[in-house]
């Protein structure tokens, strides 16, 4: 994935925080690229009690090679426009992680 240097993503309480826009009702769940300064995920989940949301937590952290516990919504239940904690990983190493990734974008 390209362009990532321009994430909203840092370091914070053992982990790192990422912006991430989601698109609902996509055909499948997937990582299509960076938007501004945002991750952009889109997802088959509705957009209703919480489902996209925990699909989009799964999709990030399946990007990242991380078990989806780690990945915890943090603010922007009801937005499109979202942010997640991820434990125990850096800001630099989840760039790295994503320039790498090789997923649909």
């Amino acid at each position: 994935m390209k362009n990532t240097a321009q994430l909203s993503i840092h370091d914070a309480d053992g982990g790192a925080v990422l912006t991430v826009k989601v698109v609902p009702g996509s055909s499948r769940d997937e990582v299509v690229g960076v938007l501004g300064e945002a991750l952009k995920i889109a997802t088959a989940s509705p957009a209703e009690h919480g489902k996209a949301n925990d699909a989009v937590r799964k999709t990030l952290a399946n990007a990242l090679g991380l078990n989806p516990r780690r990945v915890k919504l943090l603010s922007g239940p009801t937005s499109p426009r979202k942010k997640f904690h991820i434990t125990g990983i850096s800001a630099e190493e989840i760039r790295k992680r994503l320039c790498s990734y090789s997923g649909s974008y």
